[in-house]
């Protein structure tokens, strides 16, 4: 998109607000340290030094504080993925809608290292259904990226990933499910002000401010055993007064009289493994790329990310950051890269 100006993502340059208990403070500590070494701008803040910045927020239960400084914030996600497509097609990418029911491909059996007997599958074709149509196309490719998020592990399903012998490499499925979470927009006209950055308690529960006039938006992520039923998008409002409510009015005591004014539910590409993103190919796959499995965080990574599966497609190996890491290699070898205190 030469000579066009910049997209205007609405970047809200607020800062993220990490509250810790106790018995987690140390965690946020290491995190803070390996942060700081990184170049991040962030600080740690006491109880007392929390409530001098920020006089709206109960320091009830707090031990501890992180506070980015800088570069730090939200924006429109709608708006960077249009700019993304936008100079995508800019540079001849050729956009087709639709939805992939099946996938014609070819295998080759192998002796692997081990001396195991291996069926590596090479992808010729792509079956697509086409939007509002009983008719469908096969498309010939050579490479196939799978970022199809939540239902990233269906497509591997119909290539036989998943259901081998459970010793065997083709028995490991792709750990990556649907799941439910909600988006409540509240308003509060007495709610904190402009300097309002993102928060997220220690309960889990989180919101921040959404445009002016006393609008926020506000979350959690339920137990692991109360996930919300994944076979619609129906919102529960009994979940925002049980789960998310009591601990808005408890950490800002002004959130006790708010209304909720719209909400919303959508699916996290959820992996069940060690909620990570699955970056790379697989071993019995040679010609498709993962990029999936970020449980909540795709958006931050994606500009990283799709260059990272740009340059393993073009030059064969990561060249900008080494990624390998979060390669399908782990989850074979049960070896999970968790995070800590992240939301």
């Amino acid at each position: 998109m030469l000579h066009e100006d910049p997209v205007d993502l609405q970047f809200n340059q607020a800062g993220y607000l990490f509250l810790a208990s106790e018995p987690v403070a140390h965690i946020m500590e290491s995190n803070y340290s390996t942060q700081r070494s990184a170049g991040a701008k962030v600080s740690l803040l006491s109880p007392a030094q929390l409530k001098q910045k920020f006089p709206w927020i109960n320091t009830e239960g707090v031990a501890l504080a992180s506070y980015g400084l800088e570069n730090e914030g939200w924006f429109d996600p709608w708006t960077l993925l249009n700019a993304f497509r936008k100079k995508a097609i800019s540079m001849g990418v050729i956009q087709c809608c639709g939805e992939v029911t099946d996938f014609k491909y070819t295998t080759n059996r192998v002796l692997s290292t081990d001396g195991d007997v291996m069926d590596l599958r090479r992808i010729r074709y792509v079956k697509v259904q086409m939007p509002n149509s009983l008719e469908y196309q096969l498309v010939e490719c050579a490479i196939v990226v799978n970022a199809a998020g939540a239902f990233s592990a269906r497509l591997v399903e119909k290539l036989g990933i998943g259901s081998g012998p459970k010793d065997s490499v083709a028995g490991v499925p792709l750990p990556i499910e649907p799941r439910k979470r909600y988006v409540y927009v509240v308003h509060c006209p007495d709610g904190p002000g402009l300097d309002t950055p993102f928060l997220i308690d220690y309960s889990g529960v989180y919101f921040r401010r959404e445009g002016l006039g006393g609008n926020y938006i506000a979350g959690a992520s339920p137990e692991e055993g109360e996930e919300p039923d994944t076979s619609n998008l129906e919102v529960d409002h009994q979940f925002f007064e049980e789960k998310i409510w009591p601990h808005l009015a408890a950490r800002v005591p002004a959130f006790e009289k708010l209304k909720v004014t719209s909400s919303w539910a959508g699916f996290y590409d959820y992996n069940t493994f060690d909620q990570n993103g699955i970056i790379g190919m697989h071993p019995l796959i040679n010609n498709m790329y993962f990029a999936t499995g970020f449980s909540g965080h795709g958006l931050q990574h994606s500009p990283a990310v799709g260059r990272s599966v740009a340059e393993l497609i073009l030059d064969g190996n990561f060249t900008t950051l080494n990624l390998s890491g979060l390669g399908f290699q782990r989850v074979l070898a049960r070896e999970p890269m968790l995070e800590r205190n992240i939301v």
